[in-house]
């Protein structure tokens, strides 16, 4: 049998907290540990993706938790056909659970977001044990904020191919298509429904009482895009973040060409080659012993373009 745990991690049962049965892997920290950190992943993506990063962190004295929401990667069922659940399920149950795992009374917890993970964050319930969040490719999802060509695919996925192919499997196939895991048809629908407003769920007459949960955060928040992802670009990064409005958050703008690094696009913040990106985040997570809650100063959607440093500066 393959065994999908990597040398340095650590595979652990960890409990939702509405019961559900969900596999994590632990990174321990090398030396003497500064900080916890969780990694709160992107829709349909396993969380052996961001093995790389966790063992990076690892490296520098943080104790990293990486885990797979329900339905995907290592906590999958035997088949998502016929599986009902919320798409926040994620954030409200699962990655909730994470943070009541990690969060430790000497030591502070950070979280780092992909994508999704931007989404989650304000919608759980303990976010006031996170000290800092730093989040990648954090967008509102709607077409309109994509390129052309991208929008017209993204159209096509939305109204053709994820419907057929929910309607044939009776679940999203998405590995099918080359996008990544597969998803519970509950996901996709929902997906698809916030991605109509130029907003995402903020827009959603049906959740009124979002906004007032999203404003209720105040840990400090770092949001960087690169100027090459198509799927989150700075403008729909900054219609998404406006929701966090109870905090100051920092908009970064990380730009390829500058940074060389090559193309990043949606998926690639967490590829080999990226650590020039990672460090960065380590760094104002290593920012907080200096300057504690209050460690963020400007304004919200302030934007810093930097080359292969998003997220230093003034702390």
């Amino acid at each position: 049998m393959r065994n999908n745990t990597p040398p340095a991690a650590e595979k652990i049962a960890l409990t939702a907290r509405d019961g559900y049965a969900l596999t994590a892997l632990r990174y321990a920290a090398q030396g003497t540990t500064r900080g916890h950190m969780i990694v709160a992943g992107a829709t349909g993506v396993a969380q052996l993706f961001y093995k790389n990063f966790a063992a990076f962190a690892s490296a520098q004295g943080y104790c990293v938790l990486t885990l797979d929401y329900r339905g995907i990667g290592l906590s999958k069922a035997a088949s998502l056909k016929g599986m009902r659940m919320d798409y926040l399920d994620w954030a409200h149950h699962d990655l909730a659970a994470a943070v009541d795992l990690m969060a430790h009374d000497r030591l502070p917890l950070f979280m780092v977001g992909h994508s999704f993970g931007g989404h989650a964050f304000g919608s759980l319930p303990n976010h006031d044990r996170v000290a800092r969040f730093y989040t990648f490719a954090t967008g509102a999802g709607w077409h309109g904020w994509m390129p052309r060509a991208e929008r017209l695919k993204v159209m096509l996925m939305w109204r053709l191919a994820g419907p057929l192919l929910v309607r044939w499997n009776g679940y999203l196939a998405w590995s099918k298509l080359g996008m990544g895991e597969d998803l519970p048809a509950d996901v996709f629908h929902q997906w698809k429904h916030w991605c109509q407003f130029p907003n995402y769920f903020f827009g959603d007459p049906r959740m009124p009482d979002v906004a007032e949960r999203f404003a209720r955060v105040t840990t400090p928040i770092v949001a960087a895009n690169a100027l090459d992802d198509s799927w989150a670009t700075p403008a729909s990064r900054d219609a998404f973040m406006a929701g966090y409005s109870g905090t100051v958050w920092r908009a970064v703008d990380i730009d390829p060409a500058r940074s060389r690094l090559g193309a990043i696009g949606h998926m690639g913040y967490f590829r080999r080659g990226s650590e020039p990106l990672w460090q960065a985040v380590l760094d104002w997570f290593d920012a907080h012993f200096q300057h504690g809650e209050t460690g963020l100063v400007g304004h919200p959607g302030g934007v810093v373009s930097p080359g292969v440093s998003p997220g230093v500066g003034p702390q």
